[in-house]
This record gives structure tokens, sequence and C-alpha cells, in this order.
């Protein structure tokens, strides 16, 4: 008889940041550590990645983190956390484990700690086994796995889809789903992100016949833009390259990288005579391919459309092919592109809401826990409302009520001898703010900063003393940025510099400058006023020195 603790430190009632942490008696088992995209609210932030406040506590006890596959949302973290979790090691498959060594290169970090296994190969971590096991998701050598209890199988299936056409490294084996289904499973770890749709996503992933159609109708350079972790994307649109006369240039060292790594591996399959170089880059018939940055959804087509790229200059024969999603929180930024695109009278394709990404509908749902017939289903991964939908699809396929876990980041499900008992524990979550290339938090108090400058702006407000008299010589001079236009407003000026000038003397007393109390006195008589007067709160700064 074991305890098994099942709760999330990011991933549940988001989309993004997904880790999952099993605990089995002493044991800990880390499922994927992703990172989030930063909301356009987020001014300067980079990514999100989960607090492991509580994983850094418990070190010792980690038998390892495991990555289903190696997309940003669940293995983009590996690279700011795995400094605080030495010893820990990574597990994944030859794709996932590779993808994220460079990564770890490009950061100048070991790889020590990174482990490919291959699938269905059991791991023995003492009481426990780990058993890897093949799913079909964009990106080849997708894993699941199942944790062997006492109490019978968890199975973590983070991403997936079922469809026959996906063969080789992308195929499901759902002979050895159905068997591990036979022995036994405790509990099922789902995705929740197309819970709500109804039938399978095959084959509404596929994009080959827009693709077809694109080629067929662009008279000039189709721009072609994707994430470089959507192989099957690539592959489809090689594949229908190759039925034409067009070349397919590749921009950007990183997904050249990804790509000739990827033929070696053969995990891709292409014509090299498809391939042209920058030589090709201003023929009518070529093929343009380029990615993303991992931290900045839409970057690098944004910096084409804005006519910033040193080697892509929009005109007005181009078509530009977004083959990539709409990220939740981006929405904005993505129909600013479409529009920045329209005005220079290029034609746009992307993707309708009817063409969907490799992950589970209901009945890509209903079939996964019809094959593990689990005793437990916890709906994982995405917004709270597609949690409940994945419950709902769970229902209909009769998993009681009683035995469906809705939780959110931090809550515990507790088992106790292979039964789910009343817990209230909650572990410490919470959003890790990574700006550029600092990986430490940048918090909520410099966050709130940034976007009070970006609504009001700023005032500073300058003094020079006398440092043995501690007479006034100079100022107060008013400096403003992002607040008014001085010029428009020399009155409001004036009276600043008339309370500023009145505290300063108010405080200075018998050679003596109460230079804290100066401050406090700026800030706070200075908000009220502006406030009222302009009805915005600008930062106010005082910078008072002495000569």
């Amino acid at each position: 008889m074991s305890k098994i603790n099942i709760f999330s430190l990011g991933g549940l009632n988001e989309n993004g940041k997904n880790m999952y942490v099993i605990e089995v008696d002493k044991d800990i088992f880390v499922m994927d550590a992703g990172l989030k995209y930063a909301d356009e609210k987020m001014l300067g932030i980079d990514y999100v990645i989960p607090n492991i406040e509580y994983l850094k506590e418990n070190v010792k006890r980690i038998k390892g983190i495991f990555i289903t596959h190696a997309h940003d949302e669940n293995s983009g973290a590996l690279v700011d956390i795995i400094k605080d979790l030495k010893g820990v090691n990574v597990y994944g498959s030859k794709f996932t484990i590779n993808s994220i060594k460079k990564d770890f290169e490009v950061n100048r970090m070991s790889v020590d700690s990174l482990n490919i296994i291959p699938p269905y190969k059991t791991l023995n971590f003492g009481k426990v086994k780990v058993f890897p096991v093949s799913l079909t998701h964009s990106m080849p050598d997708n894993f699941g796995y199942a944790l062997y209890t006492k109490d019978g199988v968890i199975f973590y299936a983070s991403d997936f889809v079922f469809d026959a056409m996906m063969r080789g490294y992308y195929q499901t084996d759902i002979g050895k789903l159905a068997y591990i289904g036979k022995q036994g499973v405790l509990c099922l770890l789902a995705e929740s992100i197309y819970a709500d749709k109804p039938g399978h996503t095959a084959p509404n992933h596929r994009i080959a016949n827009l693709i077809r159609e694109t080629l067929n109708k662009a008279h000039g350079r189709i721009i072609f833009n994707v994430l470089n972790s959507h192989l099957y994307r690539i592959q489809e649109l090689f594949n229908e390259v190759s039925k034409t006369d067009r070349k397919i240039v590749i921009m950007g060292h990183r997904l050249q990288n990804i790509i000739d790594e990827a033929i070696m591996g053969k995990y891709l399959f292409i014509n090299k005579n498809c391939i042209g170089d920058l030589t090709n880059i201003n023929d009518d018939n070529v093929v343009i391919l380029n990615s993303n940055e991992r931290e900045k959804p839409y970057f690098n087509i944004t910096k084409i459309v804005n006519g910033y790229d040193k080697f892509i200059k929009l005109k007005s024969t181009d078509t530009v092919f977004l083959a990539t999603p709409i990220y939740e929180g981006r929405e904005k930024t993505f129909y600013r592109l479409l529009d920045d695109i329209a005005k220079q009278g290029v034609d746009i394709v992307y993707l309708s809401s009817n063409q969907l990404s490799h992950h589970a509908s209901s009945e890509d749902l209903m079939m996964m826990i019809d094959l593990m017939k689990p005793k437990y289903y916890f709906p994982i991964k995405g917004e709270y409302r597609a949690q409940v939908s994945n419950a709902n699809v769970a229902n209909k396929v009769g998993i009681k009520e009683d035995n469906i876990i809705l939780k959110e980041n931090g809550y515990v499900a507790r088992f106790v001898g292979g039964n789910l008992v009343e817990c209230y524990d909650k572990m410490p979550v919470g959003d890790v703010l990574i700006d550029g290339d600092s990986n430490d938090d940048i918090g909520e108090v410099v966050l709130k900063d940034r976007e009070m400058l970006s609504d009001n702006g700023i005032i500073i407000i300058s003094a020079t003393l006398n440092k043995k008299t501690k007479e006034l010589l100079a100022g107060p001079e008013i400096l403003t940025r992002g607040f008014i236009y001085v010029k428009d407003s020399i009155e409001l000026i004036d009276n600043i510099k008339e309370m500023c000038l009145k505290i300063i003397v108010d405080n200075i007393h018998d050679n003596y400058v109460d230079y804290g109390k100066i401050k406090n006195n700026i800030r706070e008589s200075l908000s009220k006023y502006l406030s009222s007067q302009t009805g915005n709160k600008p930062m106010i700064i005082t910078v008072l020195q002495e000569i």
C-alpha cells in the first residue's frame, strides 16, 4: 500500500507552464518542465516559468524529470530551473533530448543531466517503474509515461492525437496502450485543450490541402512562418513543394540546424533538390521558410513585415502564410500583424478555427480512456473550463463523477491504498517572470512599475545643496517622460517647482536635511496634485545631491 500525491506546479487553469508532480511515498517524479509565453500586459517579460520552491526543498527525493516532447510549453523551463536542481536527471526521447541539448549549449550549460531513453524500455526506480510509450503529436518521438506503483499504473498523456496516417516516429502504439490498460490503471492524466471539440482531431490538423492551394494560387514568393518544433507541418510543406518547381529557402541558423539534424536522424524526409539558398531569395517561385524565437511569438515574421529584416523586403506580389497558432494573450499582436500585412497589399493565408493543432479532441480522449480504463481520471493542461469539458467527456464514457479530479495548481490529489482520500494540502505555486538573459524572477513589483511607466510616465525632481551649509544651490529642476508635453504645460511645471521648493526648504534645519522626509512628502503631495490636475499618477523620483 502506497501514499501517492499528484499535483501541478503549472499547467492547470492555464495554457503552458506544464509541470506535474507524482509523489509515490518518498519518491518524486516530475512530468515536464514548461514555460508560458508572456501576455501583452507583461511589459518586457519574455516568458513565465513555474515556481519550483517545493522541488528545491526536496531535491534529494527527485528521481527524475520526464519530458514528453521538446515544445516550449513542456520543456522550455529546463534551462532556467536545472541549476537549482543539482543532481537531478532529465529523461526523454532521442529527438527530445537532442533538441533540449541545443538550448543548454546555447546557454553554455552542462548537458550531463540529460538522458536519452528509448520507447518501451522500463526504467527502474526502486519500487516504482517508469515505462515510456510513443504517442502521436506534431513533433516526433513524443512520449507518454506509465508509472507502475504497488497500487496501479499512473499514466501521463500530455499531448496526443490518434491518426493512423502518422507513421514512424509519429506513430502511437495502440497495442501498448491497451496492454497497460489491462494491467490496472489507477489514474490517467490527459490533456484538456480541445476537450470541447466534437469528433477526432484528425484530419483537421492537416494543412497539406491549404499549402497545395496556396502554391497553386500564388504568383510570387511565399513566406511560410511556422514553429521550428512543428516538424510535421514542415514535412507537409516539403511534400507539397516537391510536386512543384519551387525552391525552399530556410532562414535562420536555429531552424536550419533543426532541419539538418531531423534529416540526419530520419525524422524528416526531404528532397534536397527542393532546397535553395540566399541567391534564390528574390525569385518569384521561392518559398521562404522562417520560424519564431522561443520566447517571442511572431517576432521574426513581424520583423519582416516592418521592414527590419536584412534579407527579406516584402513585395506586393508576396503571399504570407502563417502556419502558427494564435497564442493566448497574444491575440492583439496576431491581428495587428494581419493588419500590417494587409496594409502592404500582400496576400495573407492563416489557419482557420477549423484547422486544429495536434491535441486530443473529445473522441481522442474517449479512445484513450477506453484503452486505459482508469479508476480515476485527472484532466490536465488547459483553462479550467477546458478541464471541466474534459471531465464531462470522461463522465460520458463511464467514469464516475466522484472519480474525476478537477484541481488548480498546487492543490494535492492524494491516494492511499489505491483510493482517493480527502486532502486539502496546497503546495507553493506561482509565476516566475523571466526577462531577457536573466534567470531570476523579475517579480510583481517590477512589473507594476513597468505598467505605471507605460500608463502614466515618470517625473524626476532634482536639486543640489551645499554640502557644508545645506543651502539650496540649484533646482528644483523638473524632468518628465511619457507624462505631459512640457511646452504646453508651463503653468503646471511651475506649480510643481513651487511645491517641491517649499517641501525642501521646510525640511532643512540647522545644517541638517531630512532627505527621507523630503522624498516622501514630495511623492505624496505631487501624487495627489497631479492626480487631481491630470487624472494620471506618474512615477515620481526625487534626486538630491550635495556639492
